[in-house]
């Protein structure tokens, strides 16, 4: 999926940023949520691109997304660092518990 920033529906990405807002401290949601969240059940690839250039969107709690399995995003250490801020234990393996964490909306 090749969707350039330029080309992006503004509209689409504030309601994946707005439903990443409600996230509370201290729990997580997936992209799959995210993305069924905002009637689009199959596009949990296109809620994780949003939230890669969430930065330039303003400043929203990205680190308390997960994929499907719990796991973190690859190659972005703070995120951790921010969840275990919040009480959200990451395991030794890199996955959040998600039947503890998962925030029930």
């Amino acid at each position: 999926m090749s969707i350039n920033k330029s080309k992006m529906n503004n509209d689409l990405v504030y309601e994946i940023l707005s439903v990443v807002d409600e996230i509370p401290a201290g729990r997580v949601a997936t992209y799959g949520q995210i993305a069924r969240l905002i009637g689009r059940d199959n596009n949990a690839r296109l809620v994780g691109m949003v939230l890669s250039r969430s930065q330039y969107y303003g400043d929203y709690p990205c680190h308390r997304v997960v994929n499907h399995a719990g796991r973190l995003v690859p190659g972005w250490a703070e995120q951790e660092y921010l969840l275990n801020a919040e009480g959200v234990i990451v395991g030794e393996n890199g996955r959040v518990e998600l039947k503890r964490y998962r925030w029930d909306c």
